[in-house]
This record gives C-alpha cells, sequence and structure tokens, in this order.
C-alpha cells in the first residue's frame, strides 16, 4: 500500500492528459518506427513527463513509460476520476450518438476495462446510459456493457473471466482487450482481484507481493514464469488447475489459449511460480 500511495503521489504531480484513442500504442523512442512497450487505453489519465515534435512521454498508472503522438491525448484533463463513472465489463463497447444501434455507426469502440462518466440514466429507457467523452462530447453506451463499483474477484471468479478472452489475438505490448501480451494479460486478471503488480513478466516474478511456490503445490490462480533461467522470464501465465494455465502467446497460435505444463515446450521452460501473498 505505502508503494502505491507513493505513485499515486508522485502522478499527481505531473501535468495530466487523458487518452482520447481506444488504445494508444506507447513507444520505446518517439517515432513509430520504435518497438512498443505497451499500451493505454481510452480515457485513462496519464502524466506527462515531456513532449517534443508532437509526441509525448507518458507515465501509465502501473509505473510504466513510453512516447505516444500528442493527437492521442487531451492534455490538461482528467477523466472519470469522480461522480457517477462506469467500468466496460464486455470485451468491447460501442458507444452511439444516441440512444439506438440502427441509426449510425458507432462514435467509437473502447475495450474491456475502459470507465466511462456517466452524465445521465433516464429512468425511461434503462437499457441506455449517456456518458461523457475525454473529448467533451456525449455518447450512448447499453447498460448491459458495463458496470458500476466492480466488486474485487475471487480466484474462481477471475480464473472463469480468464476463459472470455480465449481467442483474442496476441500483440506485443498489449494491454486491452484489442490484443494482450502475456505479462498484460496476466496483469489484467490479478488487476480484478485488486492486486496491481507491475507491468513485465520479469518485475512480477521479482515483486514483493507475490510468495513463491513450488510446482508439486500449484493451486489455482498461481502464477508461472517461463524462460531460460529465473534471472532471464520472458513468458507469464496463470495456472487453471490439473497441469493447465491460460495465457497469451505466440507459440503455435498466437493468441490467448490454454495451454499444457506437461507439453515439452512449456514444461522445459517453467522456472518459476509464484502466488499472490
Amino acid at each position: 500500500m505505502p508503494g502505491i500511495v507513493a505513485l499515486a503521489l508522485f502522478a499527481a504531480a505531473l501535468p495530466g492528459a487523458v487518452v482520447q484513442r481506444p488504445v494508444a500504442n506507447m513507444y520505446s523512442r518517439p517515432t513509430e518506427d520504435a518497438d512498443v512497450v505497451s499500451q493505454a487505453i481510452y480515457g485513462a489519465n496519464v502524466g506527462l513527463m515531456e513532449q517534443k515534435e508532437g509526441w509525448a512521454r507518458i507515465r501509465t498508472a502501473d509505473d510504466y513509460t513510453g512516447w505516444t503522438p500528442v493527437a492521442a491525448l487531451r492534455t490538461g484533463q482528467s477523466y472519470a476520476t469522480h461522480g457517477r463513472v462506469a467500468e466496460v465489463q464486455s470485451l468491447f463497447a460501442h458507444i452511439y450518438r444516441e440512444a439506438n444501434v440502427t441509426r449510425h455507426a458507432p462514435v467509437v469502440t473502447v475495450p474491456f476495462e475502459t470507465r466511462l462518466e456517466v452524465i445521465a440514466e433516464p429512468p425511461d429507457n434503462t437499457r441506455w446510459l449517456e456518458v461523457r467523452l475525454p473529448d467533451d462530447r456525449s455518447g450512448w453506451v447499453q447498460s448491459g456493457d458495463v458496470a458500476f463499483d466492480a466488486k474485487p474477484l475471487g480466484i474462481p471468479e477471475m480464473l472463469a473471466l480468464s476463459k472470455r478472452f480465449l481467442g483474442l489475438p496476441y500483440t506485443w505490448g498489449g494491454t486491452s482487450s484489442f490484443g494482450y501480451d502475456c505479462s498484460g494479460f496476466a496483469q489484467m486478471l490479478c488487476r480484478r482481484r485488486h492486486v496491481y503488480m507491475p507491468r513485465d513478466a520479469q518485475p512480477q516474478a521479482d515483486w514483493s507481493g507475490l510468495a513463491p511456490v513450488e510446482q508439486k503445490d500449484l493451486a489455482p490462480g498461481d502464477l508461472l514464469y517461463f524462460g531460460s533461467s529465473d534471472m532471464k522470464i520472458t513468458h507469464t501465465g496463470v495456472y487453471l488447475g490439473d497441469g493447465q494455465f491460460i495465457d497469451a502467446t505466440t507459440f503455435q497460435t498466437p493468441m490467448v489459449r490454454i495451454d499444457d505444463l506437461n507439453d515439452p515446450h512449456w514444461k522445459r521452460l517453467l522456472v518459476a511460480m509464484r502466488r499472490v501473498k
């Protein structure tokens, strides 16, 4: 908790911005020719560290930094930090210009976990919520796509949730339902338990919030780490039980899928196992 408080205070000291794209890539350098290191999703509040030539170096809530186009941001703003806030619980949610799915195409399609400022809840049409978007436009989202005050999940509920993402594409640097990478997927699942661990696989395995566990003692919900050694971890997944785990992988089929620890590929690479303390 002290680390989270310190991070929140640090982020509060930075100038702010809000992400205006469904998913904003974060690059290692201020160019799209650089590698993607992570992503920030629609409506996310980020800290501005520096700007140059149409690019901004941002810091996300999980203390990750990278460069994104200034055009992807609305600077000097915060969003969905108070008042009535809904969070997208569907894999994706269309937001429309009016409370109707047939008249016009969606204004924007946003990923799972997007937070939205609710400005109206018509009592005569509970199917729809009116929301204020980060660019100050209003839009309408179907109430079945969102939830208010989502409670932390237990392990069985978290594992059930994980299977909703099966078949989604693997995306390097991905942190959204448009495509996750391995550590982004595991981080998201832990976040649904209100466990806020680091972004990348090696820092996750080294994180003080996780405890080592032996393979014979593995339980559903434990985290698995793979690599050439426990100091060179390159992949992670979440244990389901009975020797199976779920992960976002490029092995054989690049997607979120269920794998088997007895598969020779995974058996030789398993180097660390962790449990949330």
